[in-house]
């Protein structure tokens, strides 16, 4: 059996998937590899496009009647949210100017929860490259930005406002959940669950053997950045999300329906 699947190119999916995508799991499906960013593979995912995604647990009201939510290869942990960065000391997004990478990420839905009774002038969705020298060039008051914009920030001479992983820890004391691996419902799920765990406890095993595959796709990002990127996202909640797991998903979607901002979702396992 051949299956689709959709992840994003950062540090992170290439390595957990590295074993799989190349076939040194045992009794795994063959993977027919599309790279593609979070905002593109969240759309698709509603499209039915794919048969295994990496998603936002933001879109995952919107997936939940085709896609099942896989136990294991995504990214959720602590000390790994969004932030909401500055070139100018300011005392809130009042009237201010905002750049946001996607409007159905994780991050986005964060950044509405944490933003309540704030009011920006403007919104803007910015390709996620763009958004801090925009903001730093003054073009945006703010931005919102993921990965390993994270280690980069104070190279473009800007501040954190807000760390919405620490605020979300210290609101909730759970785990951020961010990106989610989802199957269709009609494939073996336990199965493909166990392949994905299989491929991360590969890399974990061998992490130089996914090295190649890591550095190919990382665009230009350094080694050591590559490395720093892998550390934050990639942790035993990757392996399996355990109680505590879908406790911070059940809580993120749970949060997001009462403040009016997704559909109800059905129960995740």
């Amino acid at each position: 059996m051949s299956l689709s699947i959709a992840y994003s190119p950062c540090p992170n999916d290439t390595f957990v998937f590295h074993a799989w995508a190349h076939g040194l799991i045992e009794g795994a499906p063959v993977l027919d590899v599309t790279f593609a960013d979070i905002d593109i593979t969240n759309t698709a995912a509603e499209r039915g496009e794919f048969d295994v995604l990496k998603v936002s647990y933001a879109a995952l009201p919107w997936l939940l009647d085709d896609y099942a939510l896989l136990p294991t290869g995504g990214a959720l942990g602590r000390g790994c949210g969004p932030l909401v960065l500055t070139r100018d000391e300011l005392p809130s997004l009042d009237g201010r100017t905002v750049a946001v990478p996607s409007e159905r990420s994780t991050a986005y839905l964060l950044f509405r929860l944490w933003a309540a009774g704030q009011h920006p002038a403007r919104i803007d969705v910015v390709p996620f490259a763009s958004i801090m020298p925009a903001v730093r060039d003054g073009s945006y008051d703010a931005g919102l930005v993921i990965h390993e914009a994270r280690f980069t920030y104070p190279s473009y001479g800007l501040r954190a406002l807000t760390d919405l992983g620490e605020w979300w820890e210290a609101d909730t004391g759970l785990p951020i959940p961010l990106g989610a691996i989802v199957a269709r419902r009609a494939r073996p799920t336990a199965a493909l669950a166990r392949a994905a765990r299989a491929s991360v406890e590969y890399a974990w095993a061998d992490p130089s053997a996914s090295a190649q595959y890591v550095a190919a796709h990382a665009d230009e990002m350094s080694p050591d950045v590559q490395q720093q990127h892998i550390a934050l996202y990639v942790n035993e909640f990757t392996r399996d999300l355990g109680d505590e797991g879908f406790a911070a998903a059940d809580a993120l979607l749970t949060r997001a329906h009462g403040a009016g901002l997704t559909p109800g979702a059905p129960a995740l396992r």
